[in-house]
């Protein structure tokens, strides 16, 4: 399973890249994924799940979070399908939409429409392999990422970065950005944010200085202008960023890697802007793996996911506090294999501070658990 998403209402959504149809293009994957729901009742949650992809040309394999759209829809992206070509042979990724048949729903008493807006292609030079979710800027327009494909000076391509326009009814799909393989990055496999500018921001796992890149896009008149924020090198600053970057109340930006630091599990880091310029430092590096995007709440402090540290060695749930200039680490849980293993999930908070995710694997089923730490 992904993280998951909370809507105004407090219910929660998520994706799992197995289970549910084993269609012809999952053979051997153990399904083709699906999207879920969980709605708190009289102080319980009820799991529902919303779709069941089919294996064709609706896609399969979600890798990302969902989004709520304005419209109250759900939006994603799927890693397989759509089509013929790519990795599995099968498509090379959507975008889909998923929205419910009436207008009022309770609990299960719905049914969803799955709408793919966009099928991504293995033709030369266009976008494929979308790792990354979706994000909407104030104007409705969607934008994201996908590791492979594009102009760039790369096998198979370098990466891009798309917008989907909405008009009529339909959707437009254009890229943006070409991601050349050299200072700017390369395979970008992360969920982008945007300011309130309707700048975007997000990572690229690698090229640089050969250990990803953080970045800005930038709106300049009609089109954009790429500006690299930091370089990592692969040592102190850790290597391979997958997931993205978050922005607190006055800018900053904070996010982890995968690999380098002191026990090569990567790094938390912030990117604090002065001056006209970025600064970049290590705020924390909790033990164990780091594979998925920090979370922040409203007073500044960072949480996040490992998924082999903690006294089990199967992962644990840290929070990063700001102190006097420096950062305190304190490990909220740690995971054991009933409670779930391998947490590679976002920490979502709700209003009065609890933290939700996901783990991989472990539970009851063996197939993985979304958890509620209450505060």
């Amino acid at each position: 399973m992904t993280g998951l998403t909370m809507d105004e209402a407090g219910n929660l959504y998520g994706t799992t890249s197995t289970g549910g149809n084993d269609g012809s293009d999952c053979a051997g994957r153990g399904g083709c994924g699906g999207i879920f729901r969980m709605t708190r009742k009289d102080g319980a949650w009820i799991f529902t799940p919303l779709y069941d992809f089919q294996g064709g040309s609706d896609g399969s394999g979600p890798q990302a979070n969902v989004t709520i759209g304005p419209d109250g829809a759900v939006y994603g992206t799927t890693l397989y399908g759509g089509g013929n070509g790519c990795t599995l042979g099968a498509g090379c990724g959507t975008i889909f939409k998923l929205t419910p048949t009436a207008s009022v729903c309770h609990a299960a008493l719905c049914s969803w429409t799955e709408t793919v807006l966009y099928r991504f292609s293995q033709a030369p030079e266009v976008a494929n392999g979308p790792w990354g979710g979706v994000t909407f800027d104030a104007a409705g327009n969607l934008y994201g990422m996908a590791f492979a494909g594009g102009t760039g000076n790369c096998t198979g391509g370098c990466g891009v970065i798309y917008k989907l326009t909405p008009s009529g009814g339909n959707w437009t799909f254009s890229v943006i950005y070409n991601f050349t393989g050299g200072s700017d990055g390369a395979a970008p496999l992360s969920t982008l944010i945007t300011d309130r500018a309707g700048n975007l921001y997000g990572t690229a796992g690698y090229g640089g200085l050969g250990a990803g890149t953080v970045f800005e896009l930038i709106r300049a008149g009609a089109g954009w202008s790429f500006n690299l924020l930091y370089a990592l090198n692969g040592q102190s600053d850790g290597a391979i960023p997958m997931a993205g970057v978050v922005m607190d109340s006055s800018g900053n930006l904070y996010g982890d890697d995968t690999n380098g630091g002191p026990d090569d599990g990567g790094v938390v880091f912030e990117l604090s802007y002065s001056a006209g310029s970025w600064n970049f430092s290590v705020i924390g590096a909790p033990m164990g793996g780091l594979d998925a995007p920090v979370s922040l709440d409203s007073a500044g402090n960072v949480y996040g996911t490992t998924y082999d540290g903690g006294s089990y060695q199967v992962g644990l749930v840290f929070e990063l506090t700001p102190s006097g200039g420096s950062w305190i680490e304190n490990d909220i849980y740690s995971f054991n294999p009933n409670s779930g293993i391998l947490p590679v999930s976002n920490v979502t908070l709700d209003a009065s501070g609890s933290l939700y995710g996901t783990t991989t694997i472990g539970g009851a089923r063996g197939d993985g658990v979304v958890w509620q730490i209450a505060r």
